[in-house]
């Protein structure tokens, strides 16, 4: 799902439809355009995906042969994951090089809550889930409010119940499914000093993610472009040594190189050399 601009500067997502389902031929196409026009491609696609999506955007990148595609997958829900997608399309509009905007997402992913309230738990299989949850969804009425990142927590719905959120101020982007609740917003927001409130629709892919279409699904998030550009510009940066282009964190998110293990001098020739110094 792409989510609409955050602030004027937020640059348009290019959403890669039935990649796994048109002619390959197509699929290259468009990929070989897009490459061409931008230079440098960030693919965001969810874990859940299906395996034939995931195997198609392999093989595009290993027909290709090119070090200019980049595949991020991160372990978010869908709205999250939207959420993160905008943030790196926010960021596009920067002075950032297209390594250090790909390695952002590794670093973003931190600072996002995501999860959602549901009606039943009993097929949600993506968050731990104890047998008296399980045993408790069958009470007819029982809600469920369930965090699926940073940390997996799953409660169900009194007066007293609560999540643990963010320590920073964020906002949240709510999602409402075939769920009638305003725990989310009433209750969950506030708990969490919510700094803005936004909806949205709900993803296509959420029900079959949380296992149920009735729900509400949530997100907090830094929306604000300058702290995104603040934090990921603060961090160490260093340059891929196999394709040279400059990274965020040790492993490159375009050619997949990790930093070469230098095996340890032998000891007597650390002897030597502290002998000489």
């Amino acid at each position: 799902m792409a989510l609409p601009p955050q602030d004027e500067r937020t640059l348009p997502a290019v959403v890669l439809r039935d990649i796994d389902r048109r002619p390959l031929e197509q699929a290259l196409a468009e990929m070989q355009a897009l490459v061409e026009h931008h230079g440098h491609v960030i693919v965001v696609c969810s874990q859940a995906a299906p395996t034939a999506v995931q195997r198609r955007l392999h093989t595009l990148r290993s027909l290709m042969e090119s070090d200019r595609i980049a595949l991020f997958r991160p372990d978010l829900p869908p709205l999250g994951l939207a959420v993160l997608a905008r943030q790196l399309r926010q960021l596009a509009s920067c002075d950032i090089s297209p390594g250090v905007l790909a390695s952002a997402g590794r670093l973003l992913v931190h600072y996002i809550h995501a999860g959602a309230l549901l009606n039943s738990v009993t097929r949600l299989d993506r968050v731990p889930v104890g047998l008296k949850s399980h045993a408790k969804s069958w009470v007819p009425g029982s809600q469920f409010g369930v965090l699926a990142h940073p940390e997996p927590q799953l409660v169900r719905i009194t007066p007293e119940a609560a999540l643990p959120g963010p320590e920073f101020g964020t906002w949240m982007l709510v999602a409402k499914g075939q769920l009638q609740s305003d725990w989310v917003t009433a209750t969950l927001a506030p708990s969490w000093k919510v700094q803005g409130l936004r909806e949205t629709p709900l993803p296509a892919e959420s029900p079959g993610w949380w296992g149920t279409g009735k729900l509400i699904e949530f997100c907090s998030y830094l929306p604000d472009l300058s702290v995104l550009y603040q934090l990921v510009t603060s961090v160490r940066r260093s340059s891929c040594h196999w394709c040279g282009i400059d990274v965020i964190g040790d492993r490159c998110v375009f050619c997949s190189a990790t930093p070469p293990v230098h095996d340890s001098p032998p000891l007597k020739q650390l002897e030597n050399r502290t002998a000489v110094g």
